[in-house]
Order: C-alpha cells, then sequence, then structure tokens
C-alpha cells in the first residue's frame, strides 16, 4: 500500500512560483512544428540548477506570453530536447484549478483518473485539432528551475490536460499520437 502524498504544500508552492525567481529575462524563441525531429524524440532529463535551464524556463514562459490562445509550452517546441515545460491556464474558461504561471523540470504524471475526452489544438500542429481521452484528474511531480524543489501536486479539468499535454511533448509524443484515428482530427477553426 502506497503512502499517500500531501499534494496541497505542493500546490501551494507552485501557485507562489513567480517568473522573477529565476533572475534572468527571457528570450522570444521560434516554435517548430511537425514533422520537426525534436517534436518526436523523448527530451533528456535535466538540471534544474543548470544555468541553461534556467534561462530555457525563462525563454519559454516568454514565447508562451506572446503566443495568442497558448496556455502551455515544451521545451521540444522550441527546438530543445529537454524535459522542461511551462503551463498558465489563469485565463481559461475550462480550468477549475489554476495554479498561475510556472514551469516544471522531469515532470511526470504520478496518478491519473475520470478519463474524459476533449478537443486539443497545438502550436507545433497549426493546422488541427483533435479528441484526445486524458485523466481529468492527476497528481503530478516535478521540478521547479533555478531551486531544484521537487513539487508534488494535484490538478484537475482544463489545467489537467494542459500538463498531460506539455509531458506528452517531453516524451515525444504530440496530440495527434493520442486520437483515436483520423475520425478525430479536425481542421483547426479560424474565429476572427
Amino acid at each position: 500500500m502506497s503512502t499517500p502524498v500531501d499534494t496541497e504544500q505542493g500546490s501551494a508552492r507552485l501557485a507562489a512560483w513567480s517568473e522573477a525567481e529565476l533572475g534572468v529575462e527571457g528570450a522570444v524563441l521560434d516554435v517548430v512544428r511537425a514533422p520537426a525531429g525534436v517534436l518526436s524524440a523523448r527530451g533528456d532529463d535535466v538540471d534544474p540548477t543548470a544555468p541553461e535551464v534556467v534561462q530555457l524556463a525563462a525563454d519559454l514562459v516568454a514565447t508562451m506570453r506572446v503566443s495568442p490562445g497558448c496556455v502551455g509550452l515544451a521545451a521540444n517546441q522550441v527546438g530543445v530536447g529537454a524535459r522542461v515545460f511551462c503551463v498558465d491556464v489563469s485565463d481559461h474558461p475550462k480550468a477549475r484549478t489554476r495554479h498561475g504561471t510556472f514551469v516544471l523540470c522531469n515532470a511526470e504524471v504520478v496518478e491519473a483518473s475520470r478519463n474524459e475526452k476533449a478537443r486539443e489544438g497545438c502550436m507545433s500542429v497549426p493546422d488541427f485539432t483533435g479528441d484526445v481521452k486524458r485523466g481529468s484528474r492527476l497528481v503530478v511531480r516535478g521540478q521547479l528551475p533555478a531551486t531544484g524543489e521537487e513539487v508534488v501536486f494535484a490538478t484537475d479539468a482544463f489545467e489537467a490536460r494542459a500538463l498531460q499535454h506539455e509531458i506528452d511533448h517531453t516524451d515525444g509524443l504530440l496530440f495527434l499520437d493520442r486520437v483515436a484515428g483520423a475520425h478525430a482530427i479536425y481542421p483547426r477553426q479560424t474565429y476572427l
């Protein structure tokens, strides 16, 4: 029998995190598109305290912020094969739990439940969306950049979906790898 993990402390730490902790200015990077090889290769585990990882974390946040509708961005998407990503679903209407902006290194899903199907899109696959089944309740473990501290936290709904999407990127998977088939892929709609 496994010991229950206290996810409240991890959630509080994640919600309190700010890119100011990185101590470096982020640069806006170009987003690579499928079928770029880096998108289908598992990223390397990283030392979250390494200066290049801290800079990458700042760059990911800066790039996410200038990308309309973007709620997460993985290192693979900017051409870097590393297990690092950022997420911020604060303004998304389907989000229930919102931890704000954060970056995780070497993240993994510890527990997932209540699979639900929903539509996903991706900046690296700009012309399509797809229906993907994912856990709607998660426990995730990862490390914060700069300090390297480990956080374990629970989330749900849209933030859970965003986290699984970004963790997939660090594993070399696109949402297209998760759809049930061609019938579950759609041309992206453009709303004016």
